[in-house]
């Protein structure tokens, strides 16, 4: 595998055997350099934080400790817009489909999935610690991790932990954490942020005083709803009608209940828009009245107040880490496991679709190596990417199973790969389930809002496309559309009347070919995941769409008869295989016996066409 300089630089190593162990000084040559340990990371992981609605800008701390002094990557995605299934990629660097992991709750997910899946003892500090790494941990791990099942079995991988759990996760002030092997504690009439950063002060001694290398994790509920869970039933099927809990505005700590007073959700082009937008349930929503925004505005407010407890949260950990005299030689990471709506496309708060506002999420790096008060503009990443590049960052072998692939992380890496286009340009989203408001207006649980998605962006262009479960698509160019309004594939649009352009292309024949990539990522694995253009073109001659462009490969995208388009057989609340329709496995190489794909068996495209 390929190891940065700033590996090297921080460590005074070329590469550290996953078998080592980290705290022991490698013996040197008497002539070189004194060497260094390896290095600690802290990560800072919030809920439901947006990176389109501004709320990084009230966060001044933040600023000050993270993105002033470290680099901020603008196209990160959440590959699932929900909870647990973001979290379970993130730690096992899979995509959903391949974790099966795919809802907040049995039988789809949950940590009782997570569990029954085999992850619990084969995922991300499992690994780090059989590196030689301790692991600590606290705040939210996965939703249905609760106070009945919270030692059926523990979370593996763990030297240290106290984590929230349900279902009184989402409750600010009526808080139940679990410390390592102790039973549940309960922290009413206490502010959630303000405990779990106590305990992350704690875990952070803690791992300071072991003499090891650390991977620190506080993940604070913050700027999530607050939820009162009316019942502790998580089993059964869900009923639309009678849902076990009771979504409401966060709630923030009392010093900060005064702040923000005049804010409102940003008035983009795509907030409560006077014309319907999308597609299926989201074009039927009904424009929300001034009363429906006055509450989102309020709402809207207690986000952003509620994420001033983790702004002193993250300057707690920086002074910490300085008072250890351990801050150069930690790298500390900051995200959110999916991002956030309020208003756009006419929605309530909440989450679950693929637009902007729920996949694009803040991703800040500070460490050695990085630069600081850097934007990384022209790079696509995805939580799937995170687990590989913390092995990297750490020096620690990379796993041939991981779906995303490490992130360049310093400027020179950054700059080298854009400019020379070989960095992937995709991210694959999916969902499967349910969406539903999580105010008090109009969040009746919306249906058949299961769907795959592909986000893409390049030097010549900028689009989203999209396939639901009723099998409607979505095309946006989100150079000139970039509020997701104008669906270039709406059932009006015919090619041959309408000459409709996505970057400067015939919006049919960038689709073509969108889907075409959609089919091969809406189930791959590993090396698939991470160059589906591959499997689309072997010979290499494609990695990217301006390749895939080219007039050569009308035929094979535009006019492929039969061959695989990506659909569904039907809407299912989970991955079952009969629902997923078409796939590339299945289906799409199986053209080759026809004609369809018989480059891929026998020769390059160019000899075959």
């Amino acid at each position: 595998m390929r190891f940065p300089a700033l590996v090297r630089a921080a460590m005074g190593l070329g590469t550290v055997a996953a078998a080592s162990s980290p705290e022991q000084v490698p013996l040197g040559s008497s002539h070189g350099p004194p060497q260094r340990r390896q290095p600690n990371v802290v990560f800072v992981l919030t809920d439901d934080q947006d990176a389109h609605l501004s709320s990084l800008d009230y966060m001044p701390l933040v600023k000050k400790h993270l993105l002033d002094r470290g680099t901020y990557f603008s196209r990160h995605y959440a590959t699932t817009a929900v909870c647990c299934p973001s979290r379970v990629t993130l730690w096992t660097g899979k995509f959903a489909h391949n974790t099966n992991v795919t809802d907040v709750k049995p039988p789809y997910g949950g940590y009782p999935k997570f569990v029954s899946q085999g992850y619990n003892d084969n995922y991300f500090p499992v690994w780090l610690q059989q590196a030689g790494y301790n692991t600590y941990y606290t705040g939210k791990l996965f939703n249905v991790h609760n106070v009945e099942n919270y030692d059926k079995p523990t979370p593996g991988g763990f030297t240290g932990s106290d984590f929230l759990l349900d279902p009184y996760t989402y409750n600010y002030l009526n808080s139940t954490f679990q410390r390592n092997g102790e039973g549940p504690r309960s922290y009413e009439g206490h502010y959630s942020t303000d405990v779990l950063a106590e305990k992350a002060y704690g875990l952070l001694d803690d791992a300071v005083e072991a003499g090891k290398p650390f991977f620190l994790v506080a993940a604070p509920i913050a700027p999530h709803a607050n939820v009162v869970m009316n019942s502790d039933s998580h089993e059964g099927p869900r009923d639309p009608n009678h849902l076990p809990f009771e979504f409401t505005e966060p709630v923030p700590a009392e010093r900060h209940r005064h702040l923000f007073k005049d804010e409102k959700v940003p008035r983009t082009a795509n907030f409560n828009p006077d014309e319907p937008s999308g597609a299926n349930w989201i074009t039927t929503l009904p424009q929300q009245n001034s009363t429906n925004v006055a509450y989102n505005d309020h709402f809207y407010r207690q986000r952003l107040r509620s994420l001033q407890s983790v702004d002193e949260l993250v300057e707690g950990l920086i002074s910490r880490l300085e008072e250890h005299d351990i801050l150069d030689n930690t790298y500390v990471v900051y995200s959110s496991d999916n991002g956030y709506h309020i208003g756009q496309h006419r929605l309530q708060p909440g989450k679950s679709c693929g637009y902007e506002e729920d996949v694009n999420v803040p991703l800040i790096v500070r460490g050695p190596g990085i630069a600081e008060d850097y934007r990384a503009e022209g790079l696509v990443t995805t939580h799937a990417d995170l687990a590989p590049t913390f092995f990297e960052l750490l020096g620690i072998e990379t796993r041939e199973d991981f779906d995303g692939a490490a992130i360049p992380v310093t400027r020179e890496e950054i700059e080298d790969v854009r400019d020379r286009g070989v960095r992937r340009e995709h991210a694959g989203i999916e969902y499967w389930g349910f969406a539903m408001g999580e105010g008090i207006y109009n969040r009746d649980p919306r249906q058949n809002n299961t769907y795959k998605a592909l986000r893409l962006s390049g030097p010549a262009y900028n689009l989203y496309y999209s396939v639901w479960c009723n099998n409607e698509h979505e095309l946006y160019d989100m150079d000139v559309d970039p509020g997701q309004l104008h669906n270039l594939l709406t059932p009006d649009t015919s090619p041959s009347l309408n000459p409709i352009l996505a970057a400067g292309y015939p919006a049919h024949r960038v689709a073509a070919r969108l889907d075409a990539l959609l089919l091969v990522l809406k189930t791959c694995a590993s090396e698939s995941c991470r160059r589906p253009w591959a499997q689309l073109h072997p010979d290499g001659s494609v990695q990217s769409l301006t390749d895939a462009l080219a007039p050569r490969y009308d035929a094979f995208y535009e006019d492929r008869g039969g061959a695989a388009r990506v659909e569904f057989a039907y809407c299912a609340d989970g991955f079952i295989e009969d629902a997923e329709g078409s796939t590339w496995e299945a289906n799409g190489r199986a053209f080759g016996a026809e004609g369809e794909y018989e480059y891929l068996k026998d020769g390059r495209w160019e000899d075959w066409v």
